[in-house]
């Protein structure tokens, strides 16, 4: 009963932030994003009978304390879904994105960790119930069952049946290149889970951002279908500008960005003020991801590289959803 099964993260154009359900993952907005190729997780899951609890190995190292708990907290999930609930598992997973560190790496954790243990416990489930699934155990995971460009939808029942991730369009309908500005490989202080929880008891802002919601999907989804670059990628960084400024409000106020961050925004509309077409966006860390397109490549990779501050630049194309190795 083994699995491998390898996940991309994704990157949210239009941010999920907030939850309505803490232990469903439910969130407060629908959310979209691309799916990268550039960052992903490979993970192992195999069961066996005569384990009494689970272990689990992360590259190379072995994990205890909150981060097992919440793995194994997860395959309890899956393992109620199976009717199999004292089975336990060997897990071993790869992590080729800096672990919090705004680059999602839950994303493709959670996606890669579910996709393997249902596959190695045999079930046949359909895309759509895979994403629910991996929704339980990071939200944003549940946008890296797809590739291409994909749509969590929030859902409105409490049992979470009708909150799931839906393609809006394959990687191949359009080749749109994001680069990942990667400023800190350190922790961030205010994890995700806290930052969401923080900004929609206090924040006075947050209520705004989820009535901007609708009308932003509307717009970018519009230009993802016609291919409009300027307006998906204006949208985007509106949209992550307007989540970044409820933390700003919250009670106690935080923010995720450095000194390089606001740096390497001055940096994308310095590119756009000289006719290049660029655009950020920013999830819950320091570091920036900048929309470009394949013909300013080299200038966009060169320009940012040489800000000070910037340890890497890394290039990645429209990705692919869960696979099997």
């Amino acid at each position: 009963m083994k699995a491998t099964a390898k996940a991309h993260t994704n990157i949210a154009l239009i941010k999920y932030w907030g939850k309505r359900d803490e232990s469903l993952i439910l969130p407060m907005n629908n959310s979209l994003s691309v799916t990268l190729d550039g960052f992903y997780t490979e993970t192992t899951v195999e069961f066996q009978t005569e384990l009494e609890q689970d272990s689990f190995i992360l590259d190379g190292k072995v994990v205890t304390g909150k981060e097992y708990d919440r793995v194994t907290a997860f395959l309890d999930r899956i393992r109620k879904y199976a009717g199999k609930p004292d089975l336990y598992a060997n897990v071993e997973s790869t992590n080729h994105v800096p672990t919090a560190a705004g680059f999602a790496s839950s994303a493709s954790g959670f996606a890669a960790l579910a996709a393997s243990a249902v596959k190695a416990l045999g079930l046949k489930i359909s895309k759509e119930q895979l994403s629910i699934l991996t929704r339980q155990g990071s939200g944003s995971a549940c946008r890296s069952v797809f590739g291409g460009f994909v749509e969590w939808e929030k859902g409105s029942l409490e049992d979470g049946s009708d909150s799931y991730a839906v393609q809006v369009a394959p990687a191949e309908h359009w080749d749109i290149r994001v680069a990942a500005v990667v400023l800190s490989s350190k922790e961030k202080k205010v994890l995700s889970r806290e930052g969401m929880k923080r900004t929609v008891e206090t924040s006075p802002f947050y209520s705004s951002w989820v009535e901007s919601i609708p009308h932003d999907l509307d717009n970018i989804k519009q230009g993802i279908r016609t291919k409009d670059f300027k307006k998906v990628g204006e949208i985007a960084e509106a949209n992550c500008l307007k989540m970044h400024a409820t933390t700003l409000a919250a009670n106690p106020p935080f923010t995720y960005w450095h000194d390089t961050t606001m740096a390497v925004m001055r940096k994308v509309q310095d590119l756009r003020d000289k006719g290049i077409p660029a655009y950020f966006t920013i999830d819950a860390g320091p570091n920036v991801k900048v929309l470009y397109q394949p013909e300013n490549e080299e200038t966009i990779q060169t320009t940012l590289q040489e800000i000070p501050g910037v340890n890497d630049v890394i290039v990645s194309r429209t990705g692919q959803g869960v696979s099997y190795i």
